[in-house]
């Protein structure tokens, strides 16, 4: 009887609705990445940037519990800015941020392009 009460358990557990790139994720230990559509609407304010002389070089982590794109003024530099999809927060805060250099999170949010909405204000290095 125990073995059919265990049976049970696992049955509500699998009614669970997960996706599927999250299932293979936590069972394979994979790590996190942008989807296309992430990646097209993060390149799309990378390419405005650049072309303003703003932005010269990004990075793209892949880690295991969060995907970073970082972006740079020089390759050399700390990043200006860093964009983080983490989906362990996605029912909290949100899973997309835009970090500073500082460490500062200026935005964070749901939805990729309201979090990206932070660039349309033309943000300047400041120097101290």
């Amino acid at each position: 009887m125990t073995d059919g009460g265990a049976a049970a358990e696992g049955q509500d557990d699998s009614s669970i609705p997960i996706p599927l790139s999250e299932a293979r994720r936590e069972r394979y230990g994979l790590p996190v990445t942008f989807n296309r559509r992430e990646l097209d609407q993060i390149l799309r304010i990378y390419g405005i940037m650049v072309a303003a002389g703003e932005w010269r070089d990004y990075a793209i982590d892949h880690l295991r519990d969060q995907a970073i794109f970082s972006v740079f003024r020089r390759t050399s530099e700390v990043p200006l800015f860093r964009i983080t999809k983490t989906p362990r927060l996605k029912n909290r805060q949100g899973a997309y941020s835009v970090v500073a250099a500082s460490g500062q999170i200026l935005k964070r949010g749901h939805e990729l392009p309201r979090v990206l909405g932070v660039f349309d204000r033309n943000l300047k290095l400041v120097k101290a």
